[in-house]
């Protein structure tokens, strides 16, 4: 069903908002995924903060016009139905989402990207983008490698203290 051009522009500027936002997007094929897959894969994109959209590719590019740095991105590669999904929290999240999803449906498969800054991604790109783990993951390794030499330290005193408290106790039984 046709939709009106009011509405067209109406989700460009949807679109527009969105694309200039997100620290991310990530487009796949979709076809032949049933509507209880596609519900499941947005009810998983929104509990992870990302936002899953199917938009004629023709609206994305006028959309991508719109946006600044978004006006020389390639998008030879927005070719047949997909599915787009962007996040403005953070950047690997919409890859992981979507391949996370496509392991267990291989009705979905990525097909490319593209960041904040204007930069195209290809399949290759996007899928190991999916592959990095999480902004939250990335913060707790980060916070366990500098508290490590605190926590080695710690341990070597303690272990220290215990000797000398059992030596200590040893001599008094003595």
């Amino acid at each position: 069903m046709a939709i009106s051009r009011d509405k067209k522009e109406a989700l460009v500027t949807e679109l527009t908002n969105a694309i200039n936002s997100s620290k991310m997007v990530v487009y796949a094929a979709y076809t032949g995924i049933d509507v209880e897959d596609m519900q499941a894969l947005r009810r998983t994109a929104r509990e992870q903060g990302v936002t899953i959209k199917v938009v004629k590719n023709r609206l994305v590019k006028v959309a991508l016009a719109g946006v600044k740095d978004a006006k020389d991105i390639d998008t030879s590669l927005m070719k047949g139905q997909l599915l787009y999904a962007y996040s403005a929290e953070d950047e690997v999240m919409p890859a992981k989402i979507l391949d996370e999803f496509a392991q267990t449906h291989p009705e979905v498969q990525l097909v490319g990207g593209f960041n904040a800054t204007g930069a195209s991604l290809n399949t290759a790109d996007v899928t190991a983008l999916a592959k990095l783990p999480t902004k939250n993951e990335l913060i707790a390794q980060t916070v366990a490698t500098l508290l490590s030499p605190l926590n080695d330290t710690v341990n070597a005193l303690s272990g220290n203290l215990h000797g000398l408290l059992d030596g200590i106790r040893d001599h008094a039984n003595a």
